[in-house]
């Protein structure tokens, strides 16, 4: 069976948009300036590389736009939409609010995964998000000033990354 026959819209909709909004709930979990451009580059950058890491897994393939074609770029610039009026329509104030909606969303991710996806594509999938989490954590230093001092992943990401990881039933490293 096909990505297409397997998954209602709805459930398209939420396997693309949880990594997504997994990505960006770690960047704005410390609130590091600077860092949190660069970790926002970092989701975004691990999100369309899920495609090169998992050339197999038909889910990612469905989700990942190609950045290579112009109907690909259109995709993303749709998926960007279409996540920031979620976030508006979560009625998402807060960081904690944020973190809250996207554990409950990794958490029925986790469930529709295990219900309709082939064993390997499953895995791959939660791999892939939680590659978009740690690489996020570990692409900008936390506190300090100018870059100096200050540590690599906060206790505020190692608990959301512990969070997730948990949500999605998979067994990751720690952080």
């Amino acid at each position: 069976m096909s990505f297409e026959s397997r998954f209602s819209e709805d459930e398209k909709f939420l396997l693309g948009n949880t990594p997504f909004a997994i990505g960006s709930t770690m960047a704005f979990s410390e609130g590091s300036g600077f860092g949190t451009i660069k970790e926002l580059y970092s989701s975004t950058k691990t999100f369309i590389d899920g495609i090169k890491a998992y050339p197999e897994n038909v889910i990612i393939e469905a989700i990942v736009p190609n950045m290579q074609s112009d109907e690909g770029k259109a995709k993303a610039k749709e998926l960007q939409n279409s996540y920031k009026e979620w976030v508006k329509s979560q009625g998402v104030d807060s960081f904690d609010a944020m973190k809250k909606i996207v554990i409950r969303d990794a958490e029925i991710v986790a469930k529709l995964l295990t219900d309709k996806a082939r064993e390997n594509e499953s895995k791959e999938y939660k791999e892939w998000a939680m590659s978009i989490a740690r690489n996020v954590a570990n692409a900008a230093k936390e506190g300090g000033f100018l870059g100096f001092g200050g540590e690599r992943i906060s206790e505020k990401e190692r608990e959301f990354y512990n969070q997730i990881a948990t949500a999605l039933d998979t067994t990751v490293d720690v952080l």
